[in-house]
């Protein structure tokens, strides 16, 4: 396949511009009109003979000074004859001298013949002229692109409120000729080369041509070699196909094939332009240029003997015919320098196929007649008939349209097209219910010429369609058929009791035959037959609106006669024309979105070329790391090469095309490929002094000779970089060639020549020689675009870049921050387009624009300031059938373009962000500019212009909201970080879980650092009077103690939970003799569910949620302290202290310890057990027995807040009774089995769970003792568990701990 790469005019060889200028003279614009005799004008009518067409010449005083229809209505026409086929470049109009007529709109057709006309176009429309407000002033209008015609004809569409139409005109270009040549088919004219094998380098070619046929070879070459050139109609479409060369074996497929254009065989002129250099070619139809490389590996066009023009010789078709030749015209001709048309005159080329060869083309004999919406054609036929026998040809676009109506007596016939497929209704009587269908073809509304024969003859019809009579469908009519004698073709808008089901038809018809005989259409047209409205006669006005396709990155063009729609589907882009990517750019784009580590779609061009992909985001540090794997398993091993002096070569393929991968790499900070060769006698780099045996093959197909660890130009491995190797001689372990294993393993990190693509290892044909290999992914991080930022400090500041490209199709966003409530953010001009965006006022953006149709502005506004020193998000684009405005993604505005008008943006001046023109400039910092999906390089920009400084600060001020549960949003250069180390969470937003399982006996215990520590922990030591203490747990052990937070007094915090599972809270700050207690018996906590403790203590205040349930407040007693003395550690799981410990807490709930999750344990903005999970140097933290990290005990938050009023932990919820009260239950008798069967299984987990229990005591049971404040009978018993057991026989359930101590 081949790709289009944009539109270029640079490719003309000198022979070539020569040729043009012998055509198309550059000073082209010679008055046509005036000169011309009275005769050569006529008109529809005239309003007098002093009105005549014959006056209506520019400055004209003669007669009544111009001329007047008889009628002021859209059916008048003004026809010029300029005696001969001129250039037209421009044309020029005034009102009628001296008058309150002249003419405001108009169309113009041009044509060969007097017949057949074509409407100007522009802009992919049929064009409407703005003409005259006044009798004296001209209106000049330069044709976008030149025009060749005998005959104009001028079409009013508004004039003069005052008064009538009124016109004079004037023409402007130069005399046009060129050698014409008619080919019928059969006849190819044959150039042949001078010698016998051409190898050709360049080509140019360029030909006109017209036809009524949509199949047909204009140009073909080949060789024996299997080279060829062909260019050919197919479908009414033109098609090039070029192949350079293919080998035999099918590894290079040269055949390329690009298609342009659509509805050639409208018997119009068409100019062709083919421009080759080596593989590069420029493919031009009637001023739309596609430019593209052929496939394959070959320049040269190797042609044997001739070039042929319209068609290919007998000698070059296969048995079967092959394809058609041309029939229709050439003009202009041109091979590489040489008149093909001009030699064929004098007999200088092989012209002897043609049985008459003429210089001239054959008259059309179609009369074809345009349908819009509101068009009707009424024709008469023989009424009181018994038949009606129709046929007609079609061209459309649209599914659906009527063809005809015919009343019938009684009934009617109607024949149309719906959802494609033409449909014949023929209706026995007034009711719509009583009718016969007939249906016939499939996807007729393609754009293509089909014809339609309807017959109903006595008591049958057939339909037949595409003069396919095997095909046609047949129906038994149930009356005799009675004509009324009117046909109406293309619409029928009376309202009657019996009307067809379509109204209208969108697009041509010719050669229509009512009862048999061709209706004369130039009679309808001089009104001496029928009438119309709407109808335009002698002309095809079909466009394809998809050709070219604006929907782009492969959206689906369908279209009707208006208008044309973009299927956008499964394209990873939307909008009006596919132009905007619904992924963001970068998985640095999606972090700051706030999503979390996963696999992620990106499209780092935007609207370019490059299709999005599919990527893995890892967010779990500060940088984001984007990895793209390769289909290399590890540990591969290296197969014995067949050629022991090319080396046996590994392939890598990514998930990503080439292309892909560039543009990770392009824009990250960084890149890097882990490599691993593990080797046993087979060397890698050969040092210090030989070849290297491996090497690997990066970017740009470029061999490198360095190894993971090192760096380019040095042959080293890690080993050697780092002066380890196994062998001080060499530098990679392998290059020692020793006959055990050994490894080289290291980073790439040259993201300039990443990826890897292929390794090519050379020692292993050797007997004894092994070696593995593995490439791990390649991983790159940061994004140079995302932040690529400048900070504008003056209201004069400004950037300059390139002219905008996107005449139509163009894309802008960025983000914006300012404190100024107005500004230019951009701006490029042009003669009169322009386009600009601003910041209007505090809340509103605006984005207007002016492509010729007058300025258009859009505005988004948002219900907050944008002034507020926080990012904003500005998106605009505008394509050929919207412009579109997006703020914040929540904010849009959508304008539709003009269905008539222009479309193309033409800008000359530089592309100013900031200040332009003494206009007010922006104040503050625009980033992550990007036009088309192209970067632009503020940074780099803002270096060497004043008032103007790269980079911005302040990214917290928008960014900072995603760090959560108290992380600090910290400043970066590019970007922002969340500083988690104050919390008791981690992760890029401090929301992930740390938490650990304890098993039985596992304690932590986190010191105070007395006061004059440096730590942080010394800062929230001493005499507190406010503390807030917050975990998460789950177990289904109790008693036990979760938190316990001691003194170097007597005071403390304790959190335990009960022999019954309920929590109990327990404070002793001095002044009672007993601790003030809080013991919630509601719920047993110890069911294995996380459970989120939150305490909040202010002087006697105690604040207490659980859960999802609503905060409960609780007052010490005002003889109890409020002083919290001398803080000193934190113990979580179990309780190993020396000193004074309320025995209590000892004897009940201390042994055998906590079992279970603790997770975002946090105590005045210390977080001890994430602490003890993420160790540092030096540490207060310490962990006995063993603590494995899991986030067990993390509860989700999907619950919504309880009301107080039904609140079973609140102690004075009066008269809410707890929701799994057993008697509510068990009243119920449905319920009753249900609880025998529950009863069931939570016997048999028990004994599951009993059995797991025995074993873990089996397997985990140690021995050793300690000193400590442990229950009476601890130096008796073999360990402190069985003191407790002793002391408490009703404590049945045991579990041994370990008592191993240590401290990190």
């Amino acid at each position: 396949m081949f790709q289009i790469v944009g539109i270029s005019r640079g490719l003309c060889v000198t022979l070539l511009c020569l040729v043009f200028l012998v055509d198309f003279p550059e000073q082209c614009d010679d008055v046509l009109a005036t000169p011309l005799p009275y005769s050569a004008f006529s008109s529809s009518s005239v309003l007098a003979h002093d009105f005549g067409a014959g006056y209506a010449k520019l400055y004209r005083r003669v007669g009544h000074g111009g001329w007047s229809p008889l009628d002021s209505d859209r059916y008048q026409w003004l026809q010029v004859d300029l005696k001969g086929r001129k250039q037209i470049t421009a044309i020029a109009t005034q009102g009628r001298y001296s008058s309150s007529d002249w003419t405001k709109q108009y169309r113009l057709l041009y044509s060969d013949t007097g017949n057949n006309w074509r409407p100007y176009r522009q802009d992919g429309n049929i064009w409407t002229f703005s003409g005259n407000w006044n009798s004296e002033t001209v209106a000049r209008h330069e044709l976008q692109h030149a025009i060749v015609a005998r005959y104009l004809r001028f079409l009013p569409l508004e004039w003069s409120e005052e008064g009538r139409i009124g016109l004079r005109l004037e023409v402007y270009g130069c005399v046009y000729w060129a050698d014409v040549i008619g080919f019928d088919g059969q006849g190819v004219i044959s150039y042949r080369f001078r010698q016998k094998k051409m190898k050709i380098l360049k080509d140019v070619i360029s030909l006109r041509f017209k036809t009524n046929k949509g199949e047909g070879v204009l140009v073909h070459g080949e060789g024996q070699q299997g080279d060829y050139l062909t260019l050919e109609l197919q479908s009414t479409k033109l098609v090039l196909n070029i192949n350079l060369g293919s080998n035999q074996y099918g590894s290079i497929r040269g055949h390329t094939s690009v298609s342009s254009g659509s509805l050639l065989d409208d018997d119009h002129w068409h100019s062709v332009l083919i421009e080759r250099y080596r593989r590069s070619v420029n493919f031009t139809l009637d001023q739309h240029t596609q430019n593209f490389r052929t496939n394959g590996e070959f320049d040269h066009l190797d042609l044997d003997y001739e070039i042929s023009f319209g068609g290919m010789p007998l000698s070059a078709k296969s048995g079967s015919g092959g394809p058609q030749n041309f029939i229709g015209c050439m003009e202009g001709i041109h091979y590489n320098g040489d008149n093909i048309t001009n030699l064929a005159r004098r007999k200088r080329v092989d012209t002897s196929s043609f049985r008459n060869l003429t210089y001239a083309c054959a008259t059309s004999r179609t009369f074809p007649a345009f349908f819009n919406s509101t068009s009707t054609l009424q024709l008469p036929g023989r009424s009181d008939a018994d038949t009606v026998a129709v046929s007609l040809q079609f061209r459309t676009w649209s599914a659906s349209g009527l063809f005809l109506f015919a009343p019938l007596m009684p009934g009617g016939v109607e024949l149309s097209l719906a959802e494609g497929k033409v449909v014949a209704h023929v209706y026995v009587g007034q009711g719509k219910n009583s009718r016969i269908d007939i249906s016939s073809g499939s996807g007729l509304n393609d754009g293509q010429w089909h014809s339609v024969h309807f017959l109903a003859l006595e008591s049958f019809a057939i339909l037949t369609i595409n003069g396919d009579e095997t095909s046609s469908v047949r129906a038994t009519l149930p009356i005799q058929i009675r004509t009324v004698g009117d046909y109406h073709f293309g619409g029928y808008f009376p309202r009657t009791d019996l009307s067809p089901t379509q109204r209208a038809f969108q697009g041509c018809m010719q050669l229509i035959h009512v009862d048999e005989q061709l209706v004369d259409l130039r009679a309808v047209e001089q009104g001496m037959l029928g009438s119309f409205e709407n109808v335009s006669l002698d002309m095809c006005a079909l466009i394809d609106r998809c050709v070219p396709n604006h929907c782009e990155h492969g959206g689906r063009c369908s279209q009707t006669g208006d208008t044309f729609k973009c299927t956008c589907d499964a394209t990873g882009y939307t909008g009006a024309t596919c132009h905007t990517s619904v992924y963001e750019q970068s998985c640095e784009e999606y972090k700051y979105l706030g999503r979390t580590s996963d696999s992620y779609w990106i499209d780092p061009d935007g609207s370019g070329p490059l299709e999005p992909f599919k990527v893995n985001c890892d967010m779990t540090e500060d940088k984001v790391w984007t990895t793209l794997a390769n289909d290399l398993p590890a540990q591969s091993a290296v197969s014995l090469s067949s050629d022991p002096e090319r080396g046996a070569v590994l392939k890598l393929n990514y998930t990503v095309s080439t292309d892909q991968v560039y543009a990770v790499t392009s824009n990250a900070e960084h890149c890097e490929q882990y490599v691993t060769y593990a080797c046993r006698m087979s060397r890698l780099l050969n040092s210090p002094d030989g070849s290297p045996s491996t090497w690997w093959v990066g970017r740009g197909n470029e061999k490198h000779f360095y190894w993971g660890g090192s760096g380019p130009g040095i042959q080293k491995c890690a080993c050697g970089i780092e002066r380890n190797c196994t062998d001080p001689n060499h530098y990679c372990n392998c290059d020692a060639d020793q006959r055990q294993w050994q490894e080289d393993a290291g980073v790439l990190m040259y993201k300039d020549h990443l990826p890897v693509t292929q390794v090519v290892v050379g020692d292993t044909h050797r007997s004894g020689s092994e070696a593995k290999l593995t490439v791990g992914p390649l991983r790159c991080h940061g994004d140079s675009n995302y932040w690529n930022a400048a900070s504008f400090n003056t209201p004069a500041s400004y950037l300059h870049f390139p002219t905008l490209q996107g005449e139509t199709s163009m894309d802008i966003s960025f983000y914006f921050k300012t404190s100024s409530p107005h500004g230019i953010f951009l701006e490029n001009l042009g003669n009169a387009d322009f386009i600009r965006l601003e910041l209007k006022s505090a809340s509103v953006v605006s984005f207007s624009f002016d492509v010729g149709n007058g300025p258009v502005e859009l505005t988004a506004r948002s219900p907050a300031p944008l002034n507020d020193d926080q990012w904003h998000r500005v998106e605009a684009e505008r394509n050929v059938k919207e412009a579109v405005l997006r703020l914040d993604k929540l904010h849009r505005e959508v304008r539709a373009a003009p269905p008539q008008g222009h479309t193309r943006l033409e800008l000359f001046s530089q592309l100013f962000v900031g200040a332009s023109g003494g206009q007010r400039g922006f104040l503050g910092c625009i980033r992550s500019l990007k036009v088309n999906g192209v970067t632009l390089d503020l940074v780099e920009r803002a270096a060497v212009t004043p008032g103007v400084k790269p980079g911005c600060s302040g990214h917290c001020s928008s960014y900072g909201v995603h760090c959560q549960n108290g992380g600090k949003c910290v400043e970066k250069y590019n970007g922002y970080t969340c500083d988690c180390s104050l919390t008791a969470f981690d992760g890029p937003y401090c929301t992930d879980d740390v938490g650990g399982y304890f098993e039985s006996g596992t304690l932590v215990r986190y010191d105070f650092v007395p006061d004059g520590g440096s730590s942080h922990a010394s800062r929230v030591a001493g005499n507190l009077t406010h503390e807030e203490l917050t975990f998460s747990f789950s177990t289904s052990h109790a008693p036990t103690i979760l938190v316990y937070v001691s003194s170097r007094t007597q005071d403390y915090l304790a959190v335990v939970l009960r022999h019954n599972g309920t929590l109990q809270i327990r404070y002793s700050l001095g002044g009672l003799k007993e601790p003030f207690t809080l013991s919630l018996d509601h719920r047993n906590m110890a069911n294995g569910q996380p459970h989120v403790v939150n305490i909040s203590r202010q002087e006697r205040v105690v604040l207490l949620q659980l859960d999802h349930y609503p905060t409960v407040s609780y007052s010490l007693p005002e003889a109890s302290d409020t002083e919290f003395n001398l803080v000193k550690t934190i113990f979580l799981g179990k309780v190993f202290e020396t000193g004074q410990i309320d025995p209590v807490l000892i004897e009940r709930y201390n042994t055998p310890g906590f079992v279970g999750c603790l997770s975002r344990v946090h105590f005045n903005r210390i977080a001890p057990l994430k602490a003890a999970l993420r160790p540092a140097v030096p540490s207060t933290v310490s962990v006995q027995g063993v603590l494995v990290e899991s986030n067990c005990g993390a509860l989700p938050l999907t619950v919504p807040p309880m009301s107080a009023a039904f609140d079973p932990w609140k102690p004075d919820s009066g008269g809410v009774q707890f929701p799994f009260n057993e008697e509510l239950v068990s009243r119920d008798g449905v319920n009753r089995d249900s609880a025998i069967i529950g009863g069931i299984i939570a016997v048999v987990i028990f004994t599951i769970l009993c059995t797991l229990v025995f074993l873990v005591r089996h397997m985990f049971r140690h021995k050793g003792s300690y000193h400590t404040n442990e229950a009476k009978g601890a130096e008796s018993a073999d360990c402190a568990d069985a003191a407790i057991i002793v002391n408490d026989p009703a404590f049945t359930e045991t579990i041994d701990e370990s008592k191993k101590e240590w401290f990190i």
